[in-house]
């Protein structure tokens, strides 16, 4: 497998350690910007008219003018025509509020566009997952939207990651469960599969969106509803979700173990994979 990323900077392919953006681009001084992570197979990109619509949906939240799906396409088709093409792997397109003040106050010399691909490895079958003492704001002005602003998940997945799980799983400000740094979480409860809403303050993610219709269209019932974080010691199975783990079964959550894959969690990853399969943008 190739280490190598691919980076498209504002019109141009430039190298991982060449300087591509300004120093004071608002991306860089505050963090201000949006991006999406979607799933390359075989050199395509995978549900890409949903990752554009939340794009967009992240960016009318930050006060930040709509994709130009132009100028956007542009640097998707330049990192993925390079050969070799990439059989699995990540597409990550980021659009920042452009150079500013070194302030919050933003400035008018129009936005950054950056697109990276590289190929990655498989997520391993099933994971380990840790809980984390901090949670996410349901009333944070940046609530569900997929911002830069990743210095939150980043101190929550070291400390995770200590605790010898592979994802950090959050609260939220009601002490309910919400979200992983990167992913979505499932449980199944008595029987039912069941999600936090999105009113839980976390990301409205495409694969949660899709494992939720392609469950419910295999016959499976999932209950997006409000969960006690202490549902975690109680659950009888669980999952993730996300762009590149697909359905990815959790076999233990604190330490505490379970079966993975449960029998409706391979329900649920047979019925996401027969569906993801058949339709390349769902």
């Amino acid at each position: 497998m190739s280490n190598e990323v691919r980076v498209w900077v504002n019109g141009a392919l430039v190298g991982t350690d060449e300087p591509a953006l300004a120093a004071l681009d608002h991306g860089i001084t505050v963090g201000d910007g949006a991006f999406e992570t979607c799933k390359i197979v075989d050199g395509q990109v995978f549900a890409a008219d949903r990752h554009l619509a939340r794009m967009d949906r992240t960016l009318a939240g930050l006060g930040l003018p709509p994709v130009d799906r132009a100028r956007l396409q542009q640097g998707v088709d330049a990192v993925l025509a390079a050969r070799p093409t990439i059989g699995f792997g990540r597409l990550r397109y980021t659009i920042t509020g452009g150079p500013g003040p070194l302030g919050s106050d933003r400035g008018d010399q129009g936005q950054s566009y950056i697109v990276t691909a590289a190929e990655v490895a498989p997520y391993a079958d099933t994971t380990a997952v840790a809980t984390v003492p901090w949670t996410r704001n349901s009333r944070a002005a940046t609530a569900g939207l997929k911002t830069t602003s990743y210095a939150d998940n980043v101190i929550a997945l070291a400390h995770a990651k200590a605790k010898g799980g592979s994802e950090a799983i959050f609260a939220n400000d009601r002490d309910e469960l919400c979200e992983g740094t990167g992913s979505n979480i499932f449980v199944v409860v008595e029987g039912v599969l069941r999600t936090p809403p999105l009113d839980s303050a976390c990301l409205a993610g495409i694969t949660r969106e899709l494992t939720i219709e392609y469950a419910r269209a295999a016959g499976i019932d999932v209950v997006e509803e409000t969960l006690p974080m202490t549902v975690l010691e109680t659950a009888d199975e669980a999952f993730l979700t996300s762009s590149t783990r697909d359905v990815q079964p959790i076999h233990a959550i604190d330490g505490r173990e379970l079966p993975a894959p449960g029998p409706l969690t391979t329900r649920v990853r047979e019925a996401f994979a027969t569906a993801s399969a058949a339709d390349l943008n769902p």
